[in-house]
């Protein structure tokens, strides 16, 4: 279980019921935070809480975005080279997701940052969303600079860590 805070404009796009958060999710990688890109097509931004891991889904169908979240999750972590038995364990974790008020300021600063940068990048670029995520992945982030300084590279600790808890 865990919980994907959305901001104001997708709450209002997807019209599902708000829960408070869930304080301890299940999943290693824990909540979720989601905004609108309000690009041709529309696009959902989604950022770890935790490691600030960027994820790029399309928008459409709004009011579903929390059912196909895990599918864009898996992939981006593929295309990441992440190891396929941390990405299998957290997806069955996945099953039981609700939607919650955004509650950090400071992964919402992050979020406008990679929404800035993915803006410029794409006017530059001709990016697929996978590889727009794992490009702002690469991002050094000021909330890491005492761990791993980027999200790519924090992502990995928390596997890594996954990895060690499992075989402890």
């Amino acid at each position: 279980m865990y919980s994907l805070h959305a901001t104001k404009k997708l709450r209002d796009r997807a019209k599902q019921p708000i829960l408070p958060a869930v304080a301890d999710p299940t999943t290693w990688l824990g909540n979720w935070y989601a905004t609108v890109l309000f690009w041709r097509p529309q696009l959902a931004l989604l950022v770890n809480e935790q490691t600030l891991f960027p994820v790029l889904m399309p928008l459409a169908p709004a009011a579903t975005v929390l059912d196909r979240f895990p599918i864009a999750l898996g992939e981006t972590l593929v295309a990441a080279g992440i190891e396929r038995r941390f990405i299998d364990a957290e997806l069955a974790e996945m099953n039981d997701g609700q939607w919650a008020k955004t509650a950090s300021r400071s992964v919402l600063g992050i979020m406008n940052e990679f929404r800035f940068l993915a803006n410029e990048s794409r006017r530059r670029h001709d990016f697929d969303p996978t590889g727009l995520a794992l490009w702002l992945a690469q991002t050094p982030c000021s909330p890491l600079y005492g761990r791993n300084i980027s999200p790519d590279r924090e992502l990995r600790a928390a596997v890594e860590s996954w990895w060690t808890e499992r075989n402890s």
